[in-house]
């Protein structure tokens, strides 16, 4: 068979002569963008918890425990989403399960905007997680598989705009809502319609795209390898030549597709994760650092704890929801940084640079906040080291979402051979929710314990390390063929050309 690589890219291993544009190209950003309204429900539904939590915690009476355990619980039920969603792609196709996370997003969203005390929204919210655990996995896999090999990075990096989108709508959101009670400022507690507390129809607005993401998953066809692997060899062939550009041929494509499943099953005994590093294979060990690394940065504890922060240090609960928002849209815009230059420069540069950027302000940050007084609710920053928090925690959003937060995604997607795709993005997105259920549950006794610095600290550490990580141990993917990923489980360096 020959180089699929120097056959379908440029001379340099990136961009491929020829243009990108056209109906096939379009189809296939089409797919894409359908496919990563799970991301959307993803952000949106993790997020929106960020403008509730304060409200809940006082209505129902919760401890800062209790109160932390009903913000991270969900991500229990993601880590077991991921890690269900990725064998039950493989058993039921990848449109079946994207459908099934609908199904949870939408009977969540209700029930929790009902709930009656903290233990069964403790259970709704842990329901929320199993679709957002499911979509974080199939919509990496889906993209991949549908998209030609000179644009997935793009594709893929849509699955993180779709995330971030979904964050910045869900503290939106929560800021309408919040100040739409009457009275003046924002008051998440305040009644609204049909005598629910505005926290309640923060939950409750998620049926909209849960909605949405259903009927788009009953819509768009089964990913190629998955009809190839069921021997629906002629829905395939529509699918690929709908999404192929005119210079490559489908049934060229099938025959590769139908060449590595064959092979997979030659070597069925192959297809377990184990392997001889602490029990699985390296390139699995490299998705799983990916994603554990890509949490204890401590992203996260800038979007589900933010208004908390944002008021411990001196802003009034409006002003903690506009700069949340602030951030959040901060986030968006960076993130077509990524999808600009990821098919361009590659994702071992980007991760680095990000990497760099992050333990910078992460320590900033962390600096600004040895510099505050008082102690518990009553701690503030003084001039100017609020604004310098402010600003720094800003700059790691950007370096963030400009490098780790959508590489992550597109490399969970692509890396792993073909044999163990599924199962091995499931576990390492089942890695990645139990590294944000750490870092999420750990931050309020840590703030009460230590104040914001030592977690800074921490996060800022962690980033550091993210970079020898890439540095020795992350391959170059740009431009690979997926059939083509078993040889570089966790070589160093370009892709050939």
């Amino acid at each position: 068979m020959s180089d699929p690589v120097s056959r379908r890219t440029g001379p340099h291993g990136g961009e491929p002569a020829g243009e990108l544009n056209g109906k096939h190209t379009g189809k296939a950003v089409g797919l894409a963008v359908a496919a990563a309204v799970g991301g959307f429900l993803f952000g949106f539904d993790s997020s929106v918890i960020n403008g509730a939590v304060q409200a809940f915690t006082e209505q129902f009476d919760l401890g800062s425990a209790l109160s932390g355990f009903a913000v991270a619980v969900a991500l229990l039920g993601c880590a077991l989403g991921a890690w269900l969603g990725g064998r039950l792609a493989d058993r039921w196709g990848r449109t079946r399960v994207m459908f099934l996370g609908a199904v949870l997003f939408f009977l969540s969203s209700v029930l929790s905007g009902i709930a009656f005390g903290v233990w069964d929204l403790i259970a709704w919210r842990f329901m929320a997680g199993l679709g957002i655990g499911i979509a974080s996995v199939i919509a990496p896999a889906y993209i991949a598989e549908i998209a030609p090999a000179r644009i997935r990075g793009r594709l893929g990096s849509l699955q993180q705009l779709a995330i971030v989108i979904g964050i910045f709508a869900a503290l939106l959101s929560d800021e309408l809502l919040a100040r739409a009670t009457p009275g003046e400022g924002a008051d998440a507690s305040g009644e609204l319609w049909f005598g629910l507390e505005a926290w309640r129809w923060m939950f409750l607005v998620a049926v909209v795209p849960a909605t949405i993401y259903g009927v788009l998953a009953l819509r768009i066809p089964e990913s190629p390898r998955y009809l190839l692997s069921t021997g629906r060899r002629d829905e395939a062939r529509r699918v690929l030549a709908s999404v192929l550009p005119p210079d490559e041929d489908a049934d060229e494509r099938i025959r590769e597709i139908e060449h590595t499943i064959r092979t997979d099953e030659a070597l069925a005994s192959q297809s377990s994760l184990r392997g001889p590093r602490f029990g699985l294979l390296p390139v699995v060990w490299v998705g799983i650092l990916l994603s554990v690394f890509q949490q204890f940065v401590g992203i996260n504890v800038i979007f589900y704890y933010s208004n908390t922060l944002w008021q411990a240090v001196g802003f009034d609960e409006g002003d903690a929801f506009t700069t949340s928002t602030i951030t959040s849209i901060t986030n968006v815009l960076v993130t077509f940084i990524a999808i600009a230059l990821i098919d361009k420069i590659g994702r071992r540069p980007l991760l680095l640079i990000g990497s760099a950027g992050m333990t910078v302000t992460l320590a900033v940050v962390a600096i600004a906040f040895m510099n505050s007084t008082g102690s518990g609710e009553d701690v503030s920053l003084p001039a100017p080291w609020g604004m310098i928090a402010v600003v720094a925690a800003n700059l790691f959003v950007v370096f963030f979402g400009a490098s780790w937060g959508p590489l992550v995604w597109v490399l969970l997607g692509e890396i792993f051979p073909n044999r163990i795709r599924a199962a091995a993005l499931g576990l390492a997105a089942a890695a990645q929710w139990i590294a944000n259920f750490l870092i999420t549950i750990s931050f309020p006794p840590m703030l009460n314990a230590f104040g914001a610095s030592i977690p800074y600290l921490m996060y800022a550490a962690f980033a550091l390390l993210s970079f020898f990580f890439v540095l020795t141990k992350v391959p170059e993917t740009k431009g690979v063929q997926l059939e083509d990923m078993e040889g570089l489980q966790v070589q160093r360096g370009r892709p050939r050309s």
